[in-house]
């Protein structure tokens, strides 16, 4: 099986890889070769010498023609512009979301034209498909049957795509699949440009001795899920029979919902007060307004169906993040202690 992921040098691409790699396996058949397309080339010197394994660095409706000069049993669709970016630039939104994935279901749909069977495509959606619509507000809990209303640019980007992955599918151009993904803490590396960076850097920051910010109230509710949890997630959904799925819409990952403040405690548990001290609580208020938008709370039978489920706390969630990278948590020693009030 030959398989392609877009957005694969970055921090979700990566570890879906780096797990494809160790089954050996996706959907029974053997894996020969994973092609890694990004903007950048992979940084994880471990995954790039694996003999299955390729990268291609550039702009992805660019080097679309030099993809699809081979053919792909399977494409993982990870690569967007994110939430943050896509308010900042309407223009690169729509290219390198809409126009991007649009050219790429094409592609494959030309494999199917050749007299190919369909591509697997696993489509990496969002809950801020969700929204408060004046006309539907938003209900407390969030079920597979609530009308998505997306209320930013990136919402309606990832709605739109789930449509044309679903179209796809019924025309039996691809086999298509899309996950509505949770915020992902916590993320190791650099913060990007998503409105709910700060899910990750609140934590990632203080744990390696650094200071970072909290720019939401700290009762704000979120839902989230571990890199783990979320990775299992697309693998099931990817593997799941066409039956077994239901349907063409997109599915809702397991959530773990919570209020910042349970993070920032899970962290004095954890590391210690004089991490939780390097959290600052400068307001953002486009961040906070974002943020407010998305739903905190789901319900998500589709999902059980298939044996996933939710972390089971934040606890975990850092244990998690600690054994995966060691080397970026300082010892509580090595933190640096808070400044005595005055």
């Amino acid at each position: 099986m030959n398989i392609l992921i877009t957005g694969g040098a970055g921090f979700l691409g990566s570890r879906l890889a780096r797990e494809l790699l160790q089954r050996g396996r996706l959907a029974g058949r053997p894996i020969d070769s994973l092609m890694l397309a990004d903007l950048f080339a992979p940084g994880d010197a471990a995954l790039t010498r694996d003999p299955r394994v390729r990268s291609l660095a550039g702009d992805l409706m660019d080097s679309l023609p030099t993809l699809f000069a081979q053919r792909w049993d399977a494409v993982f669709h990870l690569a967007s512009a994110v939430s943050a970016e896509c308010e900042a630039d309407f223009d690169l939104g729509l290219r390198a979301n809409l126009d991007t994935t649009r050219a790429l279901l094409d592609a494959c749909r030309r494999q199917t034209a050749d007299g190919h069977a369909p591509v697997l495509f696993f489509f990496s959606s969002s809950v801020a498909v969700y929204g408060s619509d004046p006309a539907l507000p938003l209900p407390a809990v969030v079920g597979d049957d609530t009308l998505p209303t997306p209320q930013s640019s990136y919402g309606i980007h990832k709605f739109v795509c789930e449509q044309l992955v679903a179209d796809y599918t019924r025309k039996g151009h691809i086999d298509g699949r899309a996950a509505r993904l949770m915020t992902v803490s916590v993320r190791p590396g650099r913060p990007n440009g998503a409105a709910s960076g700060f899910l990750s850097g609140m934590l990632r920051e203080p744990l390696a001795g650094l200071p970072s910010n909290c720019p939401v109230p700290l009762d704000t509710p979120v839902a989230l899920s571990s890199p783990a949890t979320t990775v299992a997630g697309i693998l099931a959904v990817a593997e799941a029979s066409r039956e077994a799925f239901g349907g063409r819409t997109a599915i809702n990952l397991p959530a773990l919902s919570l209020r910042v403040r349970d993070m920032l405690d899970a962290l004095v548990d954890f590391a210690g007060p004089e991490a939780a001290a390097l959290v600052g609580h400068e307001p953002d208020a486009a961040t906070a307004r974002i943020v407010a938008g998305w739903p905190a709370r789901f319900d998500s039978p589709r999902a059980r169906a298939l044996g996933l489920q939710a972390d089971p706390d934040f606890h975990a969630v850092l244990r998690q993040y600690a054994q995966d990278h060691p080397d970026a948590v300082k010892p509580p020693a090595a933190r640096p202690r808070p400044t005595p009030a005055r």
